[in-house]
């Protein structure tokens, strides 16, 4: 049985198995927020390589703590938000890694963008410390050093995007199915051992973690920016409205959603435009004006910029038949 389906009771959500072989095990969860999967392979005794992907907002609320286990994950895309029982919060953005002890209780875990894709190596450090070095011989890997290293008084290590961790993880994503099983025990030893040597002095200039009583408001100037995308606000009249101090606003909400208010929204109300280029006939300067624009020639230049080509042209090449649903993220 893998980690994860011994351990599946660690989550209040419907985790549900939907497919199970001598190789791997995939996991889907669903509920209102929407959906993901967890393609799980078992590499070492004890050593589980898991591919994560989610289109949902909200996703697992821990119920226990879990002794000996140990969780390393990437971002690959997206952004994951983890809440600690002391109400402190950490944020995964592309090309981070996260080292956390399932003993360091996760009240909540989401994706503030609502995606995520990455990878995760979960490690049973009792039966794992026994079968690595059954595999390596002369080559030591002291997991259990490497749990008081890194997650010394049960904290969670994170060590921000950087071309050591690219190099391990980028090649993950594209294995052909043919060596895919050596290849991750090569990938997975290749991991430990840079961890195992890892400078981490510089952890001392990391970014803070924010208190979840700051996430809450961050959570909910979003909502109330997005609302009406017509609608300009200042930073001053969402710092008084919301009761938060304006340096305060700024730091948590760029932690949140790794990008300023002014750049969030400008992103938004493109991704707006798309789906109305997409789904209507309406012109541009109709659809600038629905989004906060009233001079269509700063809108038609914003658009280019975070959409890559100007709105009739995004129109030609993306123009969909019939009724589509379109989502934003």
């Amino acid at each position: 049985m893998s980690i994860l389906s011994k351990e599946k009771d660690l989550y209040d959500t419907d985790v549900k198995i939907i497919l199970e072989t001598e190789e791997c095990t995939v996991y889907k969860i669903e509920n209102d927020e929407g959906e993901g999967s967890m393609t799980s392979y078992k590499v070492f005794d004890g050593i589980e390589l898991l591919y994560n992907d989610f289109h949902m907002g909200e996703c697992f609320h821990n119920k226990r703590a879990c002794f000996d286990i140990m969780e390393i994950n990437h971002c690959r895309q997206g952004r994951f938000e983890c809440e600690f029982d002391n109400g402190a919060c950490v944020y995964l953005e592309e090309g981070d890694l996260a080292v956390n002890m399932l003993s360091h209780r996760t009240k909540n875990s989401c994706f503030p963008l609502e995606h995520y894709h990455g990878v995760s190596v979960v490690i049973d450090i009792p039966k794992a410390d026994a079968s690595i070095s059954s595999v390596l011989g002369d080559i030591s890997i002291d997991l259990y050093g490497l749990r008081d290293k890194l997650c010394a008084d049960n904290q969670c290590f994170i060590m921000r995007a950087k071309d050591s961790i690219e190099h391990i993880f980028s090649e993950l994503y594209t294995v052909p199915d043919q060596i895919k099983y050596g290849y991750f025990k090569l990938k997975v030893l290749e991991l430990l051992l840079f961890l195992s040597v890892a400078d981490i002095s510089d952890r001392l200039n990391e970014r803070s973690y924010f208190h979840k009583s700051q996430v809450e408001i961050i959570k909910d100037i979003k909502q109330h920016i997005t609302k009406d995308v017509e609608r300009h606000y200042t930073l001053k009249e969402l710092s008084e409205h919301f009761g938060i101090p304006l340096t305060a606003m700024k730091l948590c909400f760029k932690g949140v959603y790794g990008t300023s208010i002014y750049s969030f929204m400008r992103a938004y109300r493109m991704q707006a435009a798309a789906v109305l280029l997409r789904q209507s006939s309406d012109s541009v300067t109709d659809i600038a004006s629905r989004v906060g624009y009233a001079n269509s020639s700063k809108f038609a230049f914003a658009f280019k910029q975070v959409m890559g080509m100007p709105p009739l042209e995004y129109r030609k090449s993306n123009r969909l038949n019939g009724a589509v649903c379109d989502r934003l993220e």
